[in-house]
């Protein structure tokens, strides 16, 4: 993908999953009421295609403009930006009869996250789809922080790990497109058994050391690259744990540097505030769980890890 440049008005979050049911869009609300209450300007972009249902935790009926105006039509994103009922958010929505992800053109794409990067706006947090296609990958690159939300179960686990590699790999053989390498880089790992290479850590190691200039490039490329771990619906000090865990085995089989910025413990209030369509951090503000969000919050903004204080 050609290179987009980093001017932009605001901070750009995106969180993913890897699968569906984590949490994802109940934690960006979150967040992003959080941040509005604290008097930031925040745009909330719902992208998970075909399944938007991020109006529904901000209290508000589907908006009918949508990405499809954008997509079908021609029409500027920020033309798309709705208003809501909380105080500094504005939402830009998907359409639950929209468009796949995969229908999107390479065009189109640039074209979005050129207008995602010149939105006015302090904060642009946005809320991917599940699954690992390029386009969903690539949305997920663009941003300051790339965070995943997972639940302390072994499918969720393993399908953010999955996703994470996918996304990993991207930006590895994407660093090298703009200089010609990067076919080296997938007959490689297509041929990792033959280099003694098991996992991406080892292609990246390899890469660095079989080629100076491929390295320099990768050591460049790569030097801030982070993602940012949420833990959601913990019940015990295991699961909580478990992101530690999760943190070590991207570090050791990816070499993805991560940072475990915090949890939430399972409540039934969060899940009235979704039954309601009620905007959790206004009516439950006061909510373990709402401390726990912004604790997360503070976390990211501050690059600080979360630590283990249950009780």
């Amino acid at each position: 993908m050609e290179s987009l440049g980093r001017e932009r008005e605001g901070k750009i979050w995106a969180v993913a999953g890897g699968k569906g049911g984590t949490g994802k869009t109940f934690i960006i609300s979150s967040i992003g009421t959080y941040l509005a209450r604290k008097g930031n300007k925040v745009i909330l972009a719902d992208f998970d295609y075909g399944a938007a249902n991020l109006h529904s935790f901000l209290g508000v009926t589907r908006p009918k403009k949508s990405l499809t105006q954008f997509i079908e039509m021609g029409a500027s994103l920020s033309d798309l930006i709705t208003k809501t009922d909380i105080e500094n958010i504005s939402l830009i929505t998907g359409d639950i009869h929209s468009i796949a992800s995969d229908s999107i053109r390479f065009s189109q794409k640039l074209k979005l996250f050129r207008q995602i990067m010149k939105l006015n706006s302090q904060y642009i947090l946005i809320d991917l789809g599940a699954g690992s296609h390029n386009n969903t990958i690539d949305t997920f690159l663009i941003a300051d922080k790339m965070i995943t939300v997972l639940v302390p179960e072994l499918i969720a686990i393993e399908n953010m790990y999955h996703f994470l590699k996918n996304v990993y790999f991207r930006k590895i053989k994407m660093s090298l497109r703009d200089y010609g390498f990067k076919e080296i880089v997938q007959h490689i790992w297509e041929r990792r058994e033959k280099y003694g290479i098991k996992n991406l850590k080892d292609l990246v190691d390899y890469l660095m050391d079989s080629f100076s200039y491929i390295g320099n490039i990768l050591e460049r490329e790569l030097a801030n690259f982070k993602v940012y771990l949420i833990m959601n619906m913990v019940r015990s000090d295991q699961d909580i744990s478990l992101g530690y865990a999760i943190k070590s085995v991207l570090k050791k089989f990816l070499g993805i540097n991560s940072q475990y910025a915090g949890y939430i413990e399972y409540d039934d209030c969060v899940w009235r505030s979704i039954r309601d369509n009620k905007p959790f951090m206004v009516y439950f503000g006061l909510s373990r769980c709402a401390k726990e969000i912004e604790t997360f919050t503070l976390n990211l903004i501050q690059e600080k890890e979360v630590t283990l204080l249950r009780g």
